[in-house]
């Protein structure tokens, strides 16, 4: 794994870091999480961030679905030279998710001819070193460009990766593996072959940074048209997680903002404590589908890493950038 970047404190205003959003984005389709509209949102508000292409991949929803919700969101941002591009419907061994019976109506934009995977390497190579990807949803796209072209991890400033859980479980026999890696594991383990230089940000830590309904609240009374939209899905995903996952002590008044997160600590790496890790993904075993197991290299003749892991988080100080950042839209 090459070094990763280490970033200065402060940063000229010439020097936006240039990054392709990979997403499953669901945000606006009802009962559909919403971390991945923030994500995007998060990305454009950021400005030592550039965001140069956006592509998406079946997950929280259908790969359509996730190309009409992103186009619609941009188009609400006033965000429409955002070039998007469809991308994978189905993981590497056919796992898809199936199309919602509802849909928003349909964005004025259209997206752009093309393959994914071949945008994303198109897009890092154009300058090498100096675009980092962001994959927040499961790794199919990413999987496919390094396969495609595996000079694509030379290249790469770094990977950051909305998934995985290191230090804990998932306690879900239904779902062992975080979502996107359990998802698509087969490209999740593609990725961690691949000596790109790789951060992880799991649900050890993006549990821990919560939207409230008053914070949703916030949102509304700024007047903007996204505050008012993001305010609504939120209090609709609250709710819904409130109904649905009654066990869940941590969906009672507020949702976790695991995608977020991950755009965040591109530009404030800061954020989060980073421990390198020699991870490897379950593929094979249904009962442990998606589950990485994380070699902390305590041990003697501890393995090479090929990653690195955020183990904690500074909730507040991520919570006081997300909501400034989401005010500005």
């Amino acid at each position: 794994m090459r070094p990763l970047p280490v970033r200065a404190a402060a940063m000229s205003a010439a020097a936006r870091t240039r990054i392709v959003l990979d997403t499953d984005l669901a945000m606006g389709a009802p009962g559909s999480d919403i971390d991945d509209g923030f994500a995007l949102a998060l990305a454009l508000a950021d400005p030592d961030l550039s965001v140069e292409l956006v592509t998406t991949v079946s997950g929280n929803t259908d790969v359509d679905t996730a190309t009409r919700l992103t186009l619609g969101l941009l188009e609400r941002l006033g965000r429409a030279t955002v070039p998007v591009v469809r991308g994978a419907s189905q993981g590497l061994r056919g796992w898809r998710r199936e199309p919602p019976t509802t849909l928003p109506p349909a964005p004025t934009l259209a997206p752009e001819p093309g393959y994914a995977a071949l945008r994303i390497i198109e897009t890092v190579l154009s300058e090498p070193g100096a675009c980092t990807l962001v994959a927040i949803g499961p790794l199919t796209n990413v999987a496919l460009a390094l396969a495609i072209e595996p000079a694509l991890a030379e290249h790469v400033q770094q990977i950051v990766v909305m998934g995985g859980v290191f230090l804990q479980q998932t306690n879900r026999w239904q779902m062992p593996g975080e979502f996107n890696t359990w998802a698509d594991p087969d490209a999740t383990a593609i990725v961690l072959a691949s000596g790109a230089p790789l951060r992880f940000v799991g649900l050890d830590v993006t549990l821990q940074v919560r939207l409230t309904r008053e914070d949703a609240a916030a949102m509304a009374s700024g007047g903007s048209d996204f505050g008012r939209f993001a305010a609504e899905c939120t209090q609709e995903w609250i709710g819904y997680v409130e109904r649905e996952r009654p066990g869940d002590i941590l969906g009672h008044g507020s949702c976790a903002l695991h995608d977020p997160l991950a755009v965040a600590v591109v530009s404030r790496p800061d954020l989060v404590t980073w421990q390198e890790a020699y991870v490897q993904v379950e593929t094979a075993s249904s009962l442990t589908r998606g589950v990485m197991v994380a070699d902390l290299l305590a041990g003697q003749h501890p393995p090479e890493p090929n990653c690195e892991i955020a183990t904690a988080v500074d909730a507040a100080a991520f919570l006081d950038l997300f909501l400034g950042r989401i005010r500005e839209l």
